[in-house]
């Protein structure tokens, strides 16, 4: 199931010499997505401080399509592509509001982390049963 994770719009500061969204732009849309998709999962951003357990990005895969100029209203859409041991592979797919059209897709591998101990934890059952719901 593909849910919206994240919306936005493109102002002038986002903009590169060339007159579209800067590519470090994306990245932080894709990660605010991200996020929204993994408390969608089941994950509680409480839970960085209360269990010290979050997630490290140890993959990501970015087609870009379509640039986005300034004014350029768009969305993201995402969804869980594959539930691991210890990892979630997710899709999110950035589109222009105004007609439609794909502008980027990622393909990201979150590993499930201790923040203390760093290292990789096995997903716990609500994060497995949430994810589980938004397989697309």
């Amino acid at each position: 199931m593909t849910i919206l994770t994240y919306q936005g719009v493109v102002y002038p500061a986002q903009c590169d010499a060339m007159g579209h969204m800067n590519v470090q732009f994306y990245i932080a849309a894709f990660d605010q997505s991200l996020w929204h998709l993994m408390a969608a999962s089941g994950y509680s951003a409480s839970w960085i401080t209360e269990r010290r357990q979050g997630w490290a990005d140890r993959r990501y895969e970015i087609d870009f399509r379509q640039e986005l100029p300034v004014g350029s209203l768009f969305e993201i859409k995402g969804s869980v592509m594959k539930v691991g041991r210890t990892s979630l592979t997710t899709y999110h797919g950035l589109t222009n509001k105004a007609d439609g059209t794909l502008c980027a897709e990622l393909l990201a591998v979150s590993v499930y982390f201790d923040l203390a101990a760093r290292q990789a934890l096995a997903l716990p059952d609500e994060i497995v049963e949430g994810a589980a719901k938004l397989l697309g």
